[in-house]
Formats: structure tokens, sequence, C-alpha cells
């Protein structure tokens, strides 16, 4: 409202969860109501309109929007992004463990995004290295300040973890010498996170 009353400026180009923009740079839109219904929500055994909005889908410029909208809305019924609720049914069931940097960016960017469990441990994270408050986390996140203190201890412990795993099995070889062949090699029980620098870099330029 603000930017259509009393600023000039241009509104951002971030989107929400209920933002429906993308809809007018997809194929579909300005289809007659009940083509749509018939091309996008077809009946199960009509594999002719499922063939056909399989075809708009893979030509359509906001497929991933649309296949992203679906799945953050819970939608279960029609094609949606080129898949039926058929072949959307495996991503719905694993949405809560979706780990997906872009959308983890986004969130830093000032977009109102449906968070997963590891995106927001990976948010918690990075506000604990950054030495952020939980105010602030809360802030972010849009959610209360004793689950924002929760978030914050539990990523101090994963840091703290990590990092003693690091050291751990860090056989101490500098970095311009080979490693003993004969010593007996070392397994970690975690994998190292070898992306973490990379992400922290990522992050607080978005920040």
């Amino acid at each position: 409202m603000r930017h259509i009353t009393t600023n000039d400026t241009p509104p951002t180009a971030l989107r929400g969860i209920a933002d429906h923009s993308w809809h007018k740079r997809g194929l579909c839109h300005g289809m007659p109501s009940e083509d749509a219904d018939e091309l996008f929500f077809p009946k199960p055994r009509d594999h002719e309109a499922i063939a056909e909005a399989k075809s708009i889908c893979g030509r359509c410029p906001v497929r991933r929007d649309c296949f992203n909208y679906a799945l953050d809305n819970a939608i279960k019924d029609g094609v949606w992004g080129g898949l039926t609720e058929a072949g959307r049914l495996p991503w719905h069931s694993k949405i809560n463990k979706r780990l997906d940097y872009n959308r983890v960016r986004a969130v830093f960017q000032g977009r109102d995004v449906h968070l997963s469990e590891p995106e927001r441990e990976a948010i918690a994270r990075h506000a604990y290295v950054r030495g952020w408050d939980a105010e602030r986390l809360a802030y972010t996140l849009q959610v209360g300040i004793e689950h924002a203190r929760d978030l914050m201890r539990d990523a101090g412990h994963a840091v703290a973890d990590r990092d003693r795993y690091w050291d751990l099995y860090d056989d101490g070889t500098p970095e311009n010498e080979s490693p003993d062949e004969d010593a007996e090699p070392t397994s970690a029980p975690v994998s190292r996170q070898v992306h973490t620098r990379a992400l922290l870099t990522a992050l607080g330029k978005a920040a």
C-alpha cells in the first residue's frame, strides 16, 4: 500500500508466499477458466489432457515458480510445474527436509518463505556465527523470542560439534607436504562441511 500512496520507488522484486505476480508470465495465463480446469485439473485417466498440460508446462518460463508455489502451499491436486499430483507426491513428502540455499538467501533479502527445518537451522547457524542476538533472529524468521533463543542454542552446539570434529580428524599435515603413506587412514564419523565457509561468505553478502 505504501508504494501506491506515498512511495515513488518501484516495489521490491522479491516474491512473498501469497504473491501471484509470476502468473502473468505463465503460458496458461489468460486461458479460459473452463479450458484451464479441464487441462490442468484432468481426470486421473485423461492421459491426453495430462500430456498436453505437461507440454505447455515444459515451455513455460515460470515453471519453477509454479512448482514451488504448489509445494509451499501444499497443493495436492492438479498439474503444477509440469507434474501431476502423483509426480509431486515424493516432493511433498520430502519438503520438510529440503535445504535450498537460494531460499535461505531469499530470507535475508526480505522474502517471506516457508522454510524447512534444515533451512531454518542454516539461518540460525549463520546468525550464531555472525554474533546475532536472539531478537534479530526472531525478527528474521518471524518467530517468538523464546523459539529464537532455542534455535541459537542449538546452532551453538552444532557449530561447536562441527569444529570439534574438524580439528579431531585433521592429521596435522602441512598443505605443502604429502601425508605419510604408511599411516593408517582415519575417517570421521560425520562428513566435513566443506561448503561452510563459502556459504557464510554468500550469506554475508546477502544479509
